[in-house]
């Protein structure tokens, strides 16, 4: 399960990629869109700025932007950066291996199920990018006005 930390930061960075081209977004208006609590997505967005996913800007005009491209921003890397190792046991982490206590690891079932869990929750999270949820955001926006227009 993801923190709620990570959630935010999600959730933070999909909003800074629908507003990509828009330059820096004040961090009161994140918060606002979001509901994130404005004291919590601050320390958030230290931790953003300090792994290298945003940059701010300082005075009336400022406030938070993207560092690289959404494309180049996948779910998989904000999440690790947020919570660490998406693996739900250590003896299956790749980044951050460890000893789970088996008396058996080598014909642990358990362990390869576990495996399996991680081999497709990353997956899934490697291969989404933030400009992939921006566009299926667009999209999903879109189509309720799509439906009131047939209504006509």
């Amino acid at each position: 399960m993801l923190s709620c930390r990570a959630r935010y930061a999600t959730r933070a960075i999909l909003d800074l990629s629908l507003e990509f081209d828009r330059g820096p977004i004040p961090i009161h208006d994140i918060a606002e869109r979001q509901n994130i609590p404005l004291k919590f997505l601050q320390q958030i967005f230290v931790a953003l700025r300090m792994t290298g996913f945003v940059h701010s800007k300082k005075g009336p005009n400022g406030g938070y932007y993207l560092a690289t491209a959404p494309k180049e921003i996948t779910l998989g890397a904000v999440v690790r950066a947020m919570d660490g190792p998406i693996a739900p046991i250590s003896c299956v982490s790749v980044t951050k291996y460890g000893e789970c206590g088996c008396p058996h690891p080598e014909i642990c079932s358990l362990k390869n199920s576990f495996r399996d869990a991680r081999n497709a929750m990353a997956g899934v999270l490697d291969k989404t990018t933030f400009e992939d949820l921006a566009a299926k955001q667009r999209a999903s926006v879109a189509v309720p006005e799509l439906d009131e227009a047939a209504n006509f």
